[in-house]
């Protein structure tokens, strides 16, 4: 009897908290968004000056890039400034977008410092700066079948054991256009000075073509790209903590760098 008492005082309590309302509408007051200028600029030797120049949208806004046409675009090195002119294209090569460009590559060495600056009328301006890191060369690349006749790939270096030394590493199949195999960044900090391996699980077959690429990148590319991923895995996801866009760059959000890498091109035999 006294189990059926408890139930018929619940009761009354669990309908009530059936009829109630238990959606709240909560209005926040957001500060507006203030625009910054949006910069992405990566230097190789003997190529052409390329550079993205966009603005920032609110997180609430409609997906768009809203591209700058009166940004100006300067780089700097060994005393000599060369402007990017606004010229919107896509590279053939890549699939990329640039908003600025200068055909007339720079004559870089490793070593050498290289700044940029990026100015518009509403005042804004950008400043960076990255010094040309010297190629990895890659000392082999190999492969494995198993029973089933999928391979895995094996790319081999040597790190220097006199530098803090980054890398990127990436995979493609056939083409640099299309969608990476595989795409990360890591560090020396545990293999120092050794012979450094990077592998893959048994994705390929016989006759892929892969694009292997072996960058040397600086820290702040290193922070910079492991930042986007975190902001990647937190958007949309409510039990993630917000992630902040690592730039490179002061005055505004992005990168300038260089990118000195090794590249070999493989068919899985």
């Amino acid at each position: 009897m006294k189990i059926k008492h408890t139930l018929y005082t619940l009761i009354p309590l669990l309908l009530l908290l059936l009829a109630c309302d238990m959606e709240q509408e909560v209005e926040i007051n957001l500060p507006p968004h203030q625009s910054q200028l949006v910069v992405e600029c990566y230097l190789e030797p003997g190529k052409p000056l390329r550079a993205v120049v966009l603005e920032s949208v609110s997180y609430f806004s409609n997906p768009q890039l809203p591209i700058v046409p009166d940004a100006e675009v300067f780089l700097t090195h060994k005393g000599r400034t060369v402007k990017l002119a606004f010229s919107p294209f896509q590279d053939r090569v890549s699939g990329k977008y640039f908003t600025h460009r200068n055909n007339k590559p720079l004559d870089l060495k490793a070593g050498d410092v290289v700044t940029i600056e990026v100015k518009d009328k509403k005042d804004r301006r950008v400043t960076g700066s990255t010094t040309i890191l010297k190629r990895v060369p890659i000392e082999a690349v190999e492969w494995k079948f198993n029973e089933k006749g999928k391979a895995y790939l094996l790319t081999s270096f040597q790190d220097d054991p006199d530098a803090e030394n980054y890398y990127r590493y990436m995979t493609h199949r056939d083409s640099l256009s299309r969608g990476t195999s595989r795409d990360f960044v890591s560090s020396d900090q545990l293999t120092n000075g050794k012979r450094i391996s990077y592998g893959s699980a048994y994705d390929f077959e016989k006759g892929d073509t892969l694009i292997v690429s072996l960058y040397h990148i600086e820290k702040d590319y290193y922070n910079f790209l492991n930042s986007i991923s975190d902001a990647k895995n937190a958007n949309g996801n409510p039990f993630a903590q917000p992630s902040r866009i690592v730039s490179s760059v002061q005055g505004g959000i992005g990168i300038f760098t260089n990118l000195a890498y090794e590249r070999k091109t493989v068919i899985i035999q």
